[in-house]
């Protein structure tokens, strides 16, 4: 369960350590941090993705490279603005 673990010192509510004591029970963890990890799993995903999706990451990329040829028709020498205001 715990594959890439990070060490954490909490301070939590009386409130809060008796829902990790009945998460713990009921799941049958050894300890709190697993039942943390529990509720992690259940409602982590309302707010962070656990991994990143293919279809993001190729929305992304296409994103980027769309605003660099929009860069690059937008971006002029001043010599070309000046003709185009009619300068030169």
């Amino acid at each position: 369960m715990l594959n890439n673990v990070v060490n954490l010192n909490l301070k939590i509510s009386n409130y809060g350590n008796r829902v990790l004591g009945v998460v713990k029970e009921k799941y049958g963890f050894k300890d709190k941090s697993h039942a943390l990890e529990k509720i992690l799993d259940i409602y982590g995903d309302d707010f962070v993705e656990k991994e990143v999706k293919d279809e993001f990451l190729k929305e992304v990329i296409d994103d980027v490279e769309k605003m660099k040829k929009e860069k690059r028709k937008a971006s002029a020498s001043f010599d070309e603005l000046d003709r185009l205001c009619g300068l030169k």
